[in-house]
């Protein structure tokens, strides 16, 4: 089935929406002095999703499915498209034998661009968590409840003031953006593989997957695992000279597994967002207390800039455009995947080198200022096992007489100190982008970021 066939059903589900609990049966406010409207969200969609009353949200639970009802009310509510259907939904067969029924919620938000459009960016936050567990306390049954406000009801209250804003905002969007909530992931991601392979039919027209689990516990951790696909890498380094209020670390580890998992084994490019895990992870202190709403509100504003971005790059990105057979002498390393990182004058950020080195000797073709052309050029180049700089290439392209000055610097390089892997040294592919910009017209200055 089509995403328009989806849309088509919309209009005819939309009653089923309106049988669902008002979104002012969930409030349970906490109010702060001197929060954001957007803090206050968060708040609100952490405590409604992790109250004791939800249980732990086993899969195929009434606390799991009162959370899908809350998800698409807010969807709903925030102006995205729900598709509410029995597509969505989905049994899983039990270790007793016993099918479990759970459920998927997800929204669309139509991109603006009619050669874009029919083509997606998913974003994705698991709904389901532990659950309760029994015990007996001085002969007493009590339960103790998996609470997850970490896991993943942040991930979730995040997806929730994204979509908001990707709705508020469509116009500023080429592609179209799927939101979901999975479900039954606790269950070896079962609802992003119903979603790929049951209840989607256009998986071969989704460009990427933003993944968001566990994101609430302080944006110093804030880490974006990419499975070392390069173009994903590219767009991260690309926002390192844009104005963020937080800059994830790239990590070529793994910090959690999730439903990217799913994604990626359909060769879907996918990064996941998270703060990584957590003393409370996975335990009943996992409570609303522990959560950092202000670093939450940092990582928000990043991860919707990322996704514009993404949704907006005009070439599709590569699953994995630089699989290399690592048995090779000339195998090439994602810039993060190395043991030890080349460096450029003692530091192992590709941002030293565009401040110490590229913006000191870029020079801003005349004719381009006369012109008044800017713009954005990414350039791609292999370190190599010497440190010296190889193979330098544009990738995204401004234009020809920005893309030869950016290319003439790069090329110019001093060696870095190459990188290595379990002691040897290495090639490591880098991308940079180098930013041209010019000041207002009659200023007579350039500036270059």
């Amino acid at each position: 089935m089509t995403m328009n066939h989806y849309l088509a059903i919309f209009s005819a589900s939309a009653a089923l929406l309106l049988c669902l609990p008002s979104l002012a049966q969930y409030r349970n406010d906490f109010p702060e002095l001197g929060e954001s409207e957007t803090v206050k969200a968060m708040r609100e969609h952490v405590t409604m999703v992790s109250a004791a009353s939800m249980e732990g949200r086993a899969p195929g639970s009434e606390g799991e499915s009162r959370t899908a009802d809350y998800v698409a009310v807010v969807l709903k509510n925030c102006g995205v498209d729900v598709l509410e259907n029995s597509g969505m939904r989905f049994g899983i067969v039990s270790e007793g034998g016993d099918t479990l029924k759970s459920r998927n919620v997800v929204g669309l938000v139509q991109g603006y661009d009619p050669a874009l459009r029919d083509h997606y960016i998913v974003v994705g936050a698991r709904m389901d968590n532990l659950g309760v567990n029994e015990l007996t306390v001085n002969g007493v049954k009590e339960k103790q409840i998996y609470y997850g406000a970490n896991g993943n009801a942040s991930g979730l209250a995040l997806m929730l003031e994204l979509a908001r804003r990707v709705s508020t905002n469509s116009i500023l969007f080429r592609r179209s953006v799927i939101f979901i909530g999975f479900g039954a992931s606790t269950r070896s991601y079962a609802g992003a593989w119903y979603f790929l392979n049951r209840s989607f039919s256009d998986v071969d027209k989704i460009d990427a997957m933003v993944n968001l689990d566990m994101v609430g516990t302080g944006s110093d951790s804030f880490t974006a695992y990419t499975s070392s696909n390069a173009d994903m890498n590219s767009i991260i380094n690309s926002m390192v000279t844009s104005l963020e209020p937080v800059y994830p670390k790239i990590s070529a580890q793994e910090p959690y597994p999730s439903d990217h998992r799913a994604f990626y084994s359909k060769k879907i490019p996918s990064v996941m967002f998270t703060t990584g895990r957590y003393p409370e992870h996975d335990t009943w202190k996992d409570t609303g207390s522990i959560i950092d709403y202000e670093g939450m509100e940092a990582e928000l504003e990043y991860v919707y800039n990322f996704l514009r971005t993404l949704a907006n790059t005009s070439a599709t990105p590569l699953f994995n455009p630089m699989d290399i057979k690592p048995d090779t002498d000339n195998h090439v390393y994602g810039y993060y995947d190395t043991d030890q990182r080349a460096e450029f004058m003692g530091r192992g950020d590709p941002k030293y080198f565009l401040v110490k080195w590229v913006y000191l000797y870029l020079k801003y073709p005349k004719e381009a200022v006369d012109e008044g052309i800017q713009g954005r050029v990414l350039v791609q180049f292999i370190i190599g096992k010497d440190g010296g700089v190889e193979d330098a290439k544009v990738t995204r392209s401004a234009d020809p007489l920005l893309d030869e000055e950016a290319l003439r610097v790069v090329k110019a390089s001093p060696k870095w100190k190459p990188a290595k892997v379990k002691g040897k040294p290495v090639k490591v592919a880098v991308t940079i982008p180098v930013e041209f910009r010019l000041e207002k017209k009659g200023s007579g200055k350039i500036k270059i970021n």
